[in-house]
């Protein structure tokens, strides 16, 4: 086992040169008593944090004590709104090691691998309420930049949006590949976040594409997930208030079939009016999004 950094009671250890059943265990026991139950098995951690959450076992760490997984921070790489980021996409803490100073080493270690990787910025998400982490990362150095809201829609068939539309529409709406989707949303530069965001949706499994045409002019786009989940919606400024934002979200119900619909986004009044109108609730969840430049 590769050691990075020595402590006089941590090893702090690359997640690729530790066991993978370590690292899981360490996250396992980190999120135990976390603000919302993340009991998932070793398999789906692996899959989804080191999948289209964007992590990568050489910019992760795991800090051991007597041999034993006292706490992990995952980390990952990539271009976001243009600037070289690192992601904390996870830190967790044993309850028995916590306070002991094992996350500030572990966070020194996430700090310095983005310098050397010339990172500009670090970047996280964090949940409303989960106090702890919001003074440690306030003590880091972060600063909360975006709100992440969500809503949802228990019974999507009932939305009064639907019951609006017109039978006929001067629009033509399709289902399309991410290649399309990808090359019409990178024409309209807004905020999006690291899990809404096109590198995200590239490596997910099961997410739909579909598309708003004026002729052959793309004038909006949808990304919907067999979940229900929205991770973009959006529609040209000059088609706003022509049901172009409603008719997407029924074409992608009627070609999923989902019995629930739910999108989180960071500071937009005009989605979170748009899905309150439509007949979306707002849910008690809410993230911040904070970053620290380096």
């Amino acid at each position: 086992m590769a050691i990075d950094r020595l402590t006089e009671k941590f090893v702090i250890v690359k997640c690729s040169d530790a066991k993978i059943e370590d690292v899981y265990s360490a996250f396992d026991a980190g999120f135990s008593d976390y603000i919302i139950p993340m009991k998932i098995s070793q398999q789906v951690f692996f899959d989804r944090f080191f999948g289209p959450e964007g992590n990568q076992l050489e910019t992760s760490y795991i800090a051991y004590y007597e041999n034993k997984p006292a706490g992990v921070i995952l980390g990952g790489i990539r271009y976001f709104d243009g600037i070289k980021t690192m992601r904390c996409g996870a830190m967790a803490i044993s309850a028995e090691f916590r306070g002991t100073g094992v996350s500030n080493i572990l966070f020194e270690a996430h700090k310095t691998t983005a310098a050397e990787n010339n990172c500009s910025q670090l970047y996280l998400e964090v949940i409303k309420g989960n106090d702890r982490a919001i003074t440690f990362y306030h003590k880091c150095g972060y600063e909360k930049i975006y709100d992440i809201s969500y809503f949802e829609a228990e019974k999507p068939e009932e939305l009064i949006c639907f019951q609006a539309l017109e039978a006929h529409s001067p629009f033509r709406f399709e289902k399309v590949d991410f290649l399309s989707f990808n090359t019409a949303v990178n024409k309209w530069d807004f905020h999006i976040n690291w899990q809404n965001d096109l590198p995200y949706l590239k490596s997910s499994d099961n997410v739909s594409y579909f598309a708003a045409l004026d002729e052959k002019q793309v004038i909006g786009c949808l990304s919907v997930n067999n979940g229900g989940k929205i991770s973009s919606l959006y529609v040209d400024k000059r088609y706003r208030g022509k049901g172009v934002a409603s008719r997407l979200l029924f074409e992608g119900l009627k070609e999923l079939k989902a019995s629930k619909l739910h999108a989180g986004f960071p500071n937009n009044s005009l989605a979170e009016g748009f899905f309150k109108k439509a007949g979306f609730k707002k849910t008690a969840l809410a993230q911040y999004e904070m970053y620290l430049s380096l």
